[in-house]
Formats: structure tokens, C-alpha cells, sequence
């Protein structure tokens, strides 16, 4: 199980001065699990409860899909909703909470702009599920949260591919404890220390890629999105780029393979000295022999 490094805040002022909070060996927390105790655990590279922040990569992992939870227009409805066998879609799973002073809004533009000038569509290729971790944010937040997402994003027709929601502790803790998600309740501010990014899942509900950060490259969301699905979607020109950029879940991110590149780069050169010497014969052989010979 490998330990990230993402982005994590009580306040704008704790994400201008500290960007950036190294995982700690811990399980996922809850407001009732850590009581606001900044000193669990004492290292010296992040003061106070940011010790306990960060996401541990569960990749494989499957999510719990009997958890329930309410949509933005308050229904009742179960976390598997939204996978097999009612949708063979893969789902951007964020984790936020409404109310955040900063990162969330964050996270949350940040999806939104990376989604903007991709093909695929909420809804059609993959679904977007944003689910709140205080379990005292409502639906009516969620609603609201959802009308300034569709705004922003401005695509009409893909507002069904987009699900915000909120639910009990219990199905809070599931959540967050089965992809990684380790947060703290501060109980003087009355805000959540948290972790930056998004976990893309399979359309069957485990864990197969994670993005850090608020700044999400289109081509890295892009290429999760397609090994999510399973390679099902995409194209022949995506399938070559996957074979020269390969998932580094130590940074979140798809880095060029360099051997993979080298290799394409090879047998690109043996192609085209090949199609070079079967030039060069055809127009030897069409050249008219000198007379005697």
C-alpha cells in the first residue's frame, strides 16, 4: 500500500503556508475517532493534526456498495447506484465537504476545468460522484454545490452524469477508510484537515487510479478515465499513448516510459529503413537497362 503526498487545509491561511502534507501510517479518522487530538503521533515534519492527513493508495481495493447516502435532490439512494450492474461506467470519485473554506472549491473547479476539453461526457463515458465527508452537510448543500459545478462546467445535457452526496457517519467512514482517504475534525474551527485530489474507480467499484492535487491534467484523467473502463473507450491513438506513458501511483500521475518510448522510437527507425530500401529497388528495377546488356 503506498502513501501520498497531497495538498491539505483548515484555512486559506493553513494552504498558503502549508501547500503540502506527508501521509502518516494511519487509519482513516473521524470526527468521533479523533476527538480534534493534534498528537497522536509525534513527527517533526507537520505541526498538529496535519500529521494524519494524506491518502494511502488502496489500489484494487473495492468500495463498500451497499453504503447509503442521499443524492442532491434528498433520495434515498445506495453507493452501487452508480456502478455495475446499473451503469458500466467508471466513476471520478471526490471526496469535499460543502462548506470548506477553500480546498474543496479547489478540488472541485479543478475537476471541472480538467473535464471541460475532454470528449468524453459525465453521464455517457464515466460518471462524476462527489460525496461530502461531514455528515452534517444536507442535500440542499449538495443541490447547490451541483447548480454552480453545471455552471462552471457550462456543457449542457450531462447534468445526470454528475451525483453529489451526502450521508450518515458510518457510510462516511466506509468510504473514506476503503480508498485511503485519512482527514481530521478540528473542533475550535469547526473544519476538516484534508487531502486534495481524485480517485477514478472502476465501473464494478475498486480502485484503480489516483490524482493529486487541485491541477489536473486533461491527458492524465483522460487516460485514467480509459483504463478504468477497462480500455473499452478511447482511441487507436490513445492505445499508442498509454504504451509511451505509464501510471506512477508514487506521484499520482502518467510519466513517459522511457524504455516503452525507446522501443516505438526503434522499430519506427526499422520500419522506415525498410520502406526506404523497398523505394530505392522499385525505382532501380524501373530504370531502363543500357542496350548489349
Amino acid at each position: 500500500m503506498l502513501r501520498a503526498i497531497a495538498p491539505v487545509t483548515f484555512s486559506a491561511l493553513l494552504l498558503a503556508s502549508l501547500p503540502s502534507a506527508p501521509a502518516a501510517a494511519f487509519p482513516s479518522r473521524s470526527p468521533s475517532d479523533t476527538g480534534g487530538d493534534s498528537s497522536v503521533v509525534p513527527t517533526n515534519e507537520m505541526p498538529g493534526p496535519l500529521r494524519q492527513v494524506g491518502y494511502d493508495q488502496r489500489l484494487g481495493e473495492q468500495v463498500p456498495l451497499d453504503l447509503p447516502f442521499r443524492d442532491e435532490a434528498g433520495r434515498a439512494v445506495r453507493l452501487g447506484d452508480y456502478f455495475a450492474p446499473r451503469s458500466d461506467r467508471p466513476v471520478i470519485l471526490v471526496l469535499a465537504y460543502y462548506r470548506c473554506p477553500m480546498l474543496c472549491d479547489l478540488v472541485i473547479q479543478g475537476v471541472t476545468s480538467t473535464l471541460k476539453p475532454l470528449t468524453f461526457n459525465p453521464g455517457e463515458e464515466f460518471d462524476v460522484v462527489v460525496a461530502s465527508f461531514d455528515p452534517k452537510d444536507t442535500p440542499q448543500k449538495a443541490a447547490e454545490r451541483k447548480r454552480t459545478t453545471l455552471h462552471d462546467y457550462g456543457r449542457t445535457g450531462h447534468d445526470a452524469g454528475w451525483h453529489f452526496l451526502t450521508g450518515p457517519q458510518p457510510s462516511i467512514d466506509a468510504l473514506t477508510r476503503a480508498v485511503g482517504f485519512r482527514y481530521v475534525y478540528d473542533k475550535e474551527r469547526d473544519e476538516y484537515a484534508h487531502p486534495a485530489g481524485m480517485v477514478i474507480l472502476t465501473p464494478g467499484g475498486k480502485v484503480s487510479r489516483y490524482l493529486f492535487g487541485i491541477d489536473f491534467p486533461p491527458r492524465n484523467v483522460r487516460f485514467g478515465i480509459i483504463e478504468s473502463s477497462g480500455e473499452r473507450i478511447g482511441t487507436a491513438v490513445d492505445q499508442l499513448l498509454l504504451y509511451c506513458y505509464h501510471y506512477n501511483p508514487a506521484i499520482g500521475r502518467y510519466s513517459a516510459a522511457a524504455l516503452n518510448i525507446l522501443r516505438l522510437a526503434a522499430g519506427a527507425t526499422v520500419i522506415g529503413l525498410v520502406a526506404l530500401v523497398v523505394v530505392l529497388r522499385r525505382r532501380e528495377s524501373q530504370q531502363p537497362r543500357p542496350a548489349g546488356i
